[in-house]
């Protein structure tokens, strides 16, 4: 798998389907991938092999004993599934999902690298608005990155 790269605007139909992008799709073996909720208001969708590596990290590392660990599993594992992608390149993005993430019409798909998170349009560009000099803060503290 190529690094997946790119911020695409799309539309999510009334059945709760996305038209996936091809630049995207051409770079992902296989049919299917798995969604999930994020850390943010979005989805994550990652190939089943990137999934299976994150997932078997976050369980060989949480105890189910721990308050904290439980309640990342809670978010992440549990309501991950999977969806395949259909004839014409869309993907059925679960109802429970939709709901978690807040998605209407206008959709935002970006690729970042490993996974792709999937954005209702406006909760994006209000997260990017609140998040400007979070933003700065973060990149400042980048010094060791030269070109």
């Amino acid at each position: 798998m190529e690094l997946l790269t790119g911020e695409y605007r799309n539309t999510l139909d009334e059945k709760g389907r996305i038209l996936f992008p091809s630049r995207l799709r051409t770079e992902i073996t296989g049919n299917v991938l798995i969604v999930t909720k994020s850390i943010d208001s979005c989805l994550w969708l990652y190939t089943p092999e990137e999934w299976k590596s994150l997932s078997e990290k976050i369980m060989g590392s949480a105890s189910p004993f721990d308050q904290k660990a439980r309640l990342v599993i809670r978010h992440l594992i549990a309501p991950a599934q999977e969806v395949e992608f259909d004839k014409a390149g869309r993907l059925s993005i679960p109802q429970s999902l939709r709901e978690y993430a807040g998605l209407s019409k206008d959709c935002v798909v970006l690729g970042v690298n490993r996974f792709i998170e999937l954005w209702d349009a406006a909760k994006y560009r209000e997260y990017n608005e609140q998040n400007e000099s979070a933003l700065i803060d973060a990149t400042s503290s980048l010094t060791d990155i030269c070109f």
